[in-house]
Order: structure tokens, then C-alpha cells, then sequence
């Protein structure tokens, strides 16, 4: 008879993978290390997941849905204000970067951990980041920007940088200024809402 898990045991390995992966980078990371940290058996950690690939795909799939859930959450007071809502997409990337024992976007480096285009991990953060350019065409757009696709890319890059900045640099250095920077890009985008908003 198949011995079942013990309720939590997923979230416990998933927490733990999660903590080791961003400290360490998840391709430094070895299964064992987790079963060590974890106090499971190895059986009890492959019961769960099928093997390296899975526990990455899993956690970055994980964290893509906190994040969703998190922005959706910041941004649903204003939902009539679409150009508001571009400029706090950067300012939450920019409050994550602030945060104890930021080592960069989990997103970004996954990708670059795993450059396999098959990788399990590397599909779900690519997925994500995609989503999130998908986000923002759709935000540059509903606030009739006058080059929707050009404003969400160059947003994106604002993004990329800060994460790779802050995590080389510290939020202290150049990553400071992306929100400043996302404004300015939003009020060149969006010009009737620099007339009529000046809170942006």
C-alpha cells in the first residue's frame, strides 16, 4: 500500500526550495540539500515532485501566482485610471528590490539559470515575464497611449534594469530612479493625462 503524505508536506518543500533556490540560485541547489533542510526523507520529497525540474517549475509557477495576486490586489482601487495603474507596476518592482536579501528577480534568473528553451523552469518564468509585457500593452493601451506597444516595452526594460541594478548595485544606486523614470516615459506616452493628473 502507497504511503500517503502527511498533510503540508508539499508546502513544506516548496518553502524550503523556495528560501534555498533564492538564496543560492535554484541550478546550485541539489535535491539532497533540500531533503537535508526539509528533514524529510528523499521518498517523501519524490512522492511530491518528480525531480529537480518539477520542484523549480513549481516554485517559479508558484511565485508567478503570488505575484499576480499581489499586483491585482495594489492595483484594483484604480481601475478607472489605467495610466496610474502603469506607473505602479514599476513602483511595486521597485518595492521588491527593497526588500531583506533581495538577490534579483526570481524570474530573470531562472532564465538565465536554465537556458534550455524545454526547461520546465525556464518555461514558467518566461511565461511570466511575458505575461507582464502582455499586462502592460494592455494598461498602455486602455489609457490611449499614442504607441501602446512601444510605451510596454520600454517599461519592460525600466523593469529588467531595475531588478539587475539593485540586485549588482543596491536599490540605493541607479534602480532608485526607475519609477522616475517610468513617469516620464508614461507623460510622453500619454500626454492628456500629464495635463490632467499631475499626481501620476
Amino acid at each position: 500500500m502507497t504511503r500517503r503524505p502527511a498533510p503540508g508536506t508539499r508546502r513544506r518543500i516548496l518553502k524550503t526550495a523556495a528560501r534555498l533556490f533564492g538564496e543560492q540560485g535554484a541550478r546550485a541547489v541539489g535535491m539532497q540539500e533540500v531533503v537535508a533542510e526539509t528533514g524529510l526523507g528523499k521518498s517523501a520529497l519524490y512522492r511530491e515532485f518528480t525531480g529537480k525540474d518539477d520542484l523549480v517549475a513549481a516554485w517559479v509557477r508558484e511565485l508567478d501566482a503570488e505575484t499576480w495576486s499581489r499586483m491585482d490586489h495594489e492595483l484594483a482601487p484604480y481601475e478607472d485610471d489605467p495610466a496610474r495603474r502603469l506607473l505602479m507596476v514599476v513602483e511595486l518592482a521597485q518595492d521588491g528590490v527593497r526588500a531583506p536579501g533581495f538577490h534579483g528577480c526570481t524570474f530573470y534568473n531562472t532564465s538565465a539559470e536554465f537556458r534550455d528553451p524545454a526547461h520546465p523552469g525556464r518555461q514558467e518564468a518566461v511565461a511570466h515575464l511575458d505575461r507582464l509585457r502582455r499586462r502592460l500593452r494592455a494598461l498602455a493601451e486602455a489609457a490611449h497611449a499614442t504607441d501602446a506597444d512601444a510605451l510596454a516595452d520600454m517599461l519592460m526594460l525600466i523593469i529588467s534594469g531595475l531588478y539587475a541594478n539593485a540586485a549588482t548595485l543596491g536599490p540605493t544606486g541607479p534602480a532608485a530612479r526607475a519609477t522616475a523614470a517610468a513617469r516620464t516615459l508614461i507623460d510622453q506616452h500619454i500626454p492628456h493625462r500629464r495635463r490632467g493628473s499631475p499626481d501620476l
